[in-house]
């Protein structure tokens, strides 16, 4: 077995540079599905619903994808590279075909296709900095991993009100998504492969650490009925303290779902008071009107939500330039970003204009780059590195399963019932839920998983 090197900026950014791809189609999906649903005629009701077919593929892919990369290993193209690419072909292909989806159905089962490609590609680069990094670098590389994930977000985030600001029209007949986002969805499929396969060409991964031993195991555990046994053996066997992670992560993306599939029905209709209109109730030339002006507010408010990218970004890096010198205290870190972003989430009630919406994205960047980070470097110092791959993608149950709850009536029914009816309480819900994720880290108390210890 060679042993794992120390590894510079430059190193561990070109491994994680693939994730600027991953993030522009996590970001585009983010921004602006909710509004290709909207113009093909959902109900503010609906959206969540629709939502859901995103984090099912998640909860099907991540644990299967996890289990088959630590089975495989090729002197030639490696362990996780081969689904790092598999999976950058298939969602770059949904990326540009999804806003030319001409019906709500087919919308969703593009929605349904990125998703589960996007985690093939996904999954696997979790689990690769753990396999490259000595466990003294996780906590920086899961870092410099977010700050790519940061600048992927702010640009692609940014890409429709660029392009309209560049002449690209946002207007279009009712049911058709206007052209600035069709080229930004283009543009997010091209940048997804390209920076895929930089990633591919310019890391090494290390060969298993026993490979006689792994070659004996893959060979007993081989068909489809033992890979099943074996993930459901490692479910029942995750350790204490991932199960306690899992609770934070629970009510974390919880926040970012809700985050995801309401931030513009709510905020268009909020901030700016310019609701999608509906064509059947308006002569032609008044829904034209109210519509760009729905079509001139969800530019903004992509363009805001972009300010978490931009934060995130900007924070990651703090933290890189400190987790090179001093060793962090995860748990307090994470604790103070989840507070922060809670706050963001709470003060989209009070905001009125888009330069207050600017700032309470930019709180909620700091959570979402601990989100990113925090997390998986404690999981790391907890988990078995021949089993990196399988915890990583079961990790995800915490992230897919909150979030399918979300979308099969968890928005709807909380934010209606404690908070009142008026959409924009859904924000509020969302804060609520990141503050419970905050003092949830309170259950974690593994010395080595809240600090890195020889």
């Amino acid at each position: 077995m060679e042993k794992k090197q120390q590894l510079n900026f430059l190193d561990i950014w070109n491994m994680s540079f693939g994730f600027l791809g991953i993030q522009f189609g996590f970001a585009l999906q983010g921004g602006f599905m909710s509004r290709i649903f909207q113009t093909l005629d959902a109900s503010k009701d609906q959206i969540p619903m629709l939502w859901i077919f995103a984090p099912l593929a998640g909860l099907l892919v991540q644990p299967v994808i996890g289990y088959m990369s630590d089975r495989t290993w090729s002197k030639r193209y490696g362990r996780r590279k081969p689904y790092f690419l598999i999976g950058a072909i298939l969602a770059s292909s949904a990326l540009i075909y999804m806003p030319h989806s001409p019906v709500l159905w087919i919308a969703v089962g593009c929605l349904f296709i990125l998703d589960a490609s996007i985690n093939i590609s996904m999954e696997p680069f979790r689990a690769l900095v753990a396999d490259v990094l000595p466990e003294s670098q996780r906590s920086y590389g899961f870092i410099v991993q977010t700050l790519v994930i940061g600048v992927g977000t702010w640009v692609a985030s940014q890409l429709p009100w660029f392009l309209n600001q560049m002449g690209v029209s946002n207007e279009a007949t009712a049911n058709v998504v206007p052209a600035n986002v069709k080229m930004a969805f283009l543009i997010g499929g091209i940048v997804f492969i390209v920076s895929i396969i930089y990633t591919v060409m310019t890391t090494k991964e290390y060969p298993p650490e026993d490979i006689e031993a792994f070659l004996k195991e893959k060979e007993e555990s081989a068909g489809v009925l033992k890979g099943l046994v074996t993930i459901l053996g490692n479910i029942a066997s995750m350790p204490k303290t991932m199960v306690r992670l899992g609770v934070v992560q629970f009510f974390s993306w919880f926040a970012f779902f809700t985050m995801w599939s309401m931030a513009t029905p709510a905020l268009t209709e909020h901030v700016f008071n310019a609701p999608k209109p509906n064509a059947d109730n308006l002569p032609e030339a008044a829904y034209m009107a109210a519509d760009l002006a729905y079509n001139n507010a969800a530019d903004l408010v992509g363009s805001a939500m972009g300010t978490y990218g931009l934060t995130s970004m900007a924070f990651a890096l703090i933290l890189t330039f400190i987790s090179r010198k001093v060793i962090i205290n995860r748990k307090l870190v994470h604790m103070f970003s989840l507070l922060c972003g809670g706050l963001g989430f709470i003060l989209m009630l009070w905001t009125k204009d888009a330069m207050m919406l600017n700032v309470c994205f930019a709180l909620i960047g700091i959570s979402w780059a601990s989100i990113l980070s925090m997390p998986y470097a404690m999981l790391s110092s907890t988990i078995d590195p021949n089993k990196m791959g399988i915890y990583m993608g079961l990790f995800n149950m915490f992230i897919v399963i909150p979030q399918i709850i979300a979308a099969v009536g968890g928005i709807n029914f909380m934010y209606k019932t404690f908070f009142g009816e008026a959409i924009i309480n859904t924000m509020l819900l969302a804060g609520v839920s990141l503050i419970i994720a905050c003092f949830a880290n309170l259950l974690i108390t593994d010395p080595k998983v809240i600090k890195y210890q020889e």
